[in-house]
């Protein structure tokens, strides 16, 4: 079973660090026009890696323990870079648990887009430690608890603005 365990914390931190890297990227401005379809496909292939995370087995510690990792990066800077980046369309409207809670809550894609990451560097911790269960327990706790929900809601607000963006379009008139 180790083995089994293993290779998914292989596959699950690859897509982890290529989030946190492609998330970097965004916030820097490197995807300019294409920006929000960017953080589309990054919200998408991470949420891919969680889907696993959900469809596996509960990782269960032994002893029921997480040990500590030390401090996590400060990841403020990327979730102000990319407020500033997404400017007027951070703020959405979301309805957080569509079965316990239908009240319409308001959101920023910048926060979503960092809570995501916070808790995939925490996992990250683990297994660069040499900690692959642990990794796996973290990763699929937080995506059950925090970034799941915060991964689908942002990729509901990112495809909304994709689509706006292509479907939106004034109509040219033809003059005869």
């Amino acid at each position: 079973m180790f083995d089994e365990w293993s290779a998914l914390a292989d596959r699950i931190a690859t897509h982890a660090q290529n989030y946190l890297d492609g998330l970097t990227r965004l916030a820097g401005g490197e995807g300019g026009d294409a920006t929000l379809p960017m953080l589309l496909v990054e919200v998408a292939q991470v949420s891919l890696a969680g889907s696993q995370l959900g469809a596996a087995q509960d990782v269960i510690l032994q002893g029921n323990f997480e040990p500590a990792t030390g401090p996590d990066p400060d990841l403020d800077g990327v979730r102000t870079a990319l407020a500033i980046r997404l400017g007027p369309v951070d703020d959405y409207a979301e309805v957080f648990d569509p079965y316990k809670d239908t009240v319409v809550t308001a959101y920023r894609l910048s926060d979503d887009l960092a809570a995501v990451a916070a808790d995939l560097v925490h996992g990250l911790g683990h297994y660069r430690a040499g900690r692959p269960l642990e990794a796996l327990w973290w990763w699929q706790y937080s995506y059950f608890n925090t970034w799941g929900n915060h991964a689908g809601a942002a990729m509901r607000a990112l495809q909304a603005l994709v689509a706006h963006t292509r479907l939106d379009v004034v109509e040219e008139t033809t003059t005869a």
